[in-house]
Order: structure tokens, then C-alpha cells, then sequence
């Protein structure tokens, strides 16, 4: 059962781990095991539908310049360009989520699985450490980009650690990269709620417990992003790899 308290509990765990490069997905999965909660997946996408609204908060400037250049055809800009991008890098996306929709949503019974994939995203992590873009993000980088961010389904594997590991160790600048990946984020995550939400129904889990579930969610996930923006721009990335490879140890030792 699906008490407030436990709503609140992963409305937190949500917020923190959603923009943190340490996988939300994996995050909540761990904490519905200890907390033996069997909670359909479809609350998981409402949470994360909770802190997308985050993006919108902090980005609606770039949001509205690259709509309005996207409109305009004025794909000489900078703007113009990251709007091809994001349509660029969410077709590998949304083939990956389609493909391999149920096999991944099985993982998310799997503390193994998550242990691996928290380690596979550590590394990653850690690799940007000895990278420092100077490149302007390209048509091929956003497809590679998006291809990894397919794969962040996989409960461990964070979307943003993945996402904007992978610009940072192709030699992208910083600032673009994490521009990218957080407004890329939005029709990835747009597209799964569609996906998943179809059956859902609040009365099944409490309106109340839901709706604050999200808002803690939201207020927890503004901290963590601009908390998140912060350590890129000071080149301190890949400092999560150490707390990603702990958990994932911590894990395969006690499963």
C-alpha cells in the first residue's frame, strides 16, 4: 500500500536522483524492494513527469528561443541547430524504448541488474574526468547521445550521467552538453508517460498520496539540478562516479 509517507519517501528519492547522475530509475527500484512497496510503474512516470516540469522551470528561455527558432527555419543559429538535435537524438530513443520496452521494464524486479548497470554508469562518470570539450555539439554526437539515453531505461544506468558523460568524452563543450541532455530529456520522458500511464488510475493509489508525492518531487528536483549545474560548470562530474560505485558493490554483495 501506497501510504503518504512513503509517497513523500520516493517523491525525495525522485527529486534527488532524477537530474544526479546516479539513476533515478535504479534509486526507486531499490527503494520499493526495502520498503517491500509494490507500486505499479506507472507512479515511477508520474514522479518523473513531476520533475520534468523542472526542466520547464529552468529552462523555459532556452525552450521558448528554440522553439521559436525551430518555427522560423533558422537552423544557422545555435538554437536552430539544438532543435534538429533533439529531434535527431530522440529517434534512437523512442526505437530503443519501443524494442525493448518489456525487457527492460523486467529489470526493474532486479537489484543484480541494478547493481551492474550503477557500476557501468560509475565508470562512465569517472571517465570524464580526463575531458574537457572545446567541440560544438554535432548532428552525430546528439545521435550517439540519444542512443545512450535509449539505454538509460535500464534501472541503474542514468540518463543524465549517460547522456551528458557521453558529450562531455566526445570532446563537447560543457555548457552545450548539459543543455542538451536536459532538454532532450523532455520528449523522452513525454513519450514514456504516454507509453505507460494509459491504465493508470489515481484512486488506485490514493489521489492525495500521488499528487504530494509529486510536489515534493518537483521542489527536490529544482535543488538537485541547479545543484547539478553547478558541479558541471566546476568540472566535478565524474565526483558521483565514487557514490555509483559503492551502492552498486554495496548491492551485489547483499544480493
Amino acid at each position: 500500500m501506497l501510504t503518504l509517507l512513503k509517497a513523500i519517501i520516493l517523491g525525495i528519492i525522485q527529486g534527488i536522483t532524477e537530474w544526479l547522475p546516479i539513476s533515478s530509475s535504479g534509486h526507486l527500484v531499490i527503494a520499493q524492494q526495502l520498503m517491500h512497496l509494490d507500486v505499479p510503474i506507472s507512479f515511477d512516470i508520474l514522479l518523473h513527469l513531476g520533475t520534468l516540469l523542472v526542466i520547464f522551470m529552468v529552462f523555459w528561455k532556452d525552450i521558448l528561443l528554440t522553439l521559436k527558432a525551430f518555427f522560423k527555419f533558422d537552423f544557422h543559429s545555435f538554437y536552430g541547430r539544438l532543435s534538429l538535435y533533439i529531434i535527431i537524438g530522440s529517434v534512437p530513443t523512442a526505437v530503443i524504448g519501443f524494442t525493448f520496452h518489456d525487457l527492460f521494464e523486467s529489470f526493474f524486479s532486479s537489484l543484480f541488474v541494478v547493481a551492474i548497470a550503477l557500476l557501468v554508469t560509475g565508470t562512465l562518470l569517472y571517465l570524464t574526468k580526463f575531458f574537457n570539450g572545446k567541440r560544438n555539439l554535432s548532428s552525430l554526437d546528439s545521435l550517439f547521445i540519444g542512443i545512450f539515453q535509449g539505454l538509460a531505461i535500464i534501472p541503474g544506468i542514468s540518463r543524465s550521467g549517460s547522456t551528458i558523460g557521453l558529450g562531455l568524452l566526445l570532446g563537447n563543450k560543457k555548457e552545450q552538453v548539459a543543455k542538451f541532455s536536459f532538454l532532450l530529456s523532455i520528449p523522452a520522458i513525454l513519450g514514456a508517460s504516454i507509453f505507460d500511464l494509459k491504465d493508470f488510475s489515481f484512486t488506485s493509489l490514493g489521489t492525495l498520496n500521488v499528487i504530494i508525492g509529486l510536489i515534493t518531487a518537483i521542489i527536490v528536483g529544482y535543488i538537485s539540478l541547479k545543484y547539478l549545474l553547478k558541479v558541471i560548470m566546476e568540472n566535478k562530474f565524474y565526483y558521483f562516479a565514487y557514490y555509483c560505485w559503492i551502492l552498486g558493490l554495496i548491492i551485489l554483495i547483499l544480493v
